[in-house]
């Protein structure tokens, strides 16, 4: 059974709808004002979350030029790990505006940390609950650290095995995380829809028996919106005000109007999806009227044996039901039938 979590008083599990996280990222474009506004986009959309990222270049990297730390190919193509972070990290002193600006707003925010340093200034500022990145999961110390918070933790598992994902949960239950999720993430920038597999999520959640959910980043919602349907009680999606920004991270980011969608489309998903039912809806009580039944095409005297030419299987659905065509044909009737009205018992007993 699938433990059950809260963040910030709301409940994540699937009898709630899908918890909506927009991922700043380094979308702030080196503007605290900016940062700022995509907060207020994020609380006015519907999400349920915003997250930042806290790291310096020096602690999630070393500044050097060598083939190892240079980026080859894709997004980021020429640059070197400390160049990209210098340019996309979250300034310390920014990080107590933002946490006060969104409680002010009343949208829950917390943080991906990558370092100790990181954990420590966030629990400084009462972050309530952590994200651990897919490109950190491996980093067993770190997510130790995290756990001993006591605080809900969230996991993306982009590029891990399963015995990777095994061990990350591992050293969080043992470094005291009661509260744990894992999301299911193809670390690519953007990522194509065909790389997710979204079936796994079902096998993560029998495998490791926490909440699943999906760190999206593919360019739309259909993904996200699928993953409902397989178990999702998480959605991440990164988040901007412009997708040609020209930020580290804008070009595969959703824009306002997109995560609003995003918001309203998953909590329909999750309704559509409901608990097993044969009941007849509320939406279609008014029209069982209009399903089939017997009714007389001909009009017919007290005696008269049924025959096939006398009666039809027709709409509405005011006579007798249409499986009982075969025990009718050759009954007399009881009383005279009236062209196009229907069968009933009194005709026949």
């Amino acid at each position: 059974m699938m433990k059950r979590m809260s963040i910030n008083g709301r409940e994540i599990s699937t009898d709630h709808p899908p918890y909506v996280i927009a991922e700043l990222s380094a979308n702030h474009n080196g503007s605290l004002e900016r940062a700022k506004q995509l907060i207020l986009a994020a609380q006015q959309a519907g999400a349920d979350a915003v997250k930042l990222q806290s790291y310096r270049a020096d602690t999630i990297t070393l500044n050097a030029r060598t083939e190892d730390f240079m980026i080859r190919g894709g997004l980021w193509d020429g640059q070197n790990l400390y160049e990209l972070y210098q340019q996309a990290q979250l300034p310390w002193e920014w990080h107590q505006p933002l946490f006060d600006y969104a409680r002010q707003l009343g949208i829950t925010i917390f943080s991906s940390p990558f370092d100790s340093t990181a954990v420590d200034l966030l629990e400084q500022l009462n972050a309530p609950a952590y994200k651990v990145a897919s490109f950190e999961a491996v980093d067993l110390p770190l997510i130790r650290y995290i756990a001993a918070t006591g605080k809900p933790m969230i996991i993306s598992t982009g590029m891990a095995t399963e015995a990777e994902i095994e061990d990350a949960i591992t050293a969080a239950r043992e470094g005291g995380c009661q509260q744990l999720a894992i999301l299911h993430c193809i670390s690519g920038y953007p990522a194509p829809a065909s790389d997710y597999n979204l079936r796994t999520m079902a096998d993560m959640q029998q495998r490791f028996k926490v909440q699943v959910g999906l760190s999206d980043h593919t360019i739309d919602n259909v993904t996200a919106i699928t993953s409902v349907a397989m178990g999702a009680t998480i959605i991440e999606k990164h988040f901007t005000l412009d997708r040609a920004g020209g930020g580290a991270d804008d070009s595969f980011s959703l824009e306002p109007a997109d995560l609003a969608a995003l918001c309203r489309d998953v909590k329909t998903s999750w309704q559509a999806l409901g608990q097993v039912s044969y009941a007849r809806q509320s939406s279609e009580q008014g029209n069982a009227k209009f399903r089939r039944s017997l009714y007389f095409v001909e009009d017919l005297a007290a005696g008269t044996v049924l025959a096939p030419q006398h009666i039809r299987s027709v709409r509405p659905g005011f006579g007798l039901a249409p499986k009982y065509l075969e025990q009718l044909l050759g009954k007399t009737l009881r009383k005279a039938a009236v062209k196009n009205t229907p069968t009933s018992w009194e005709h026949f007993t």
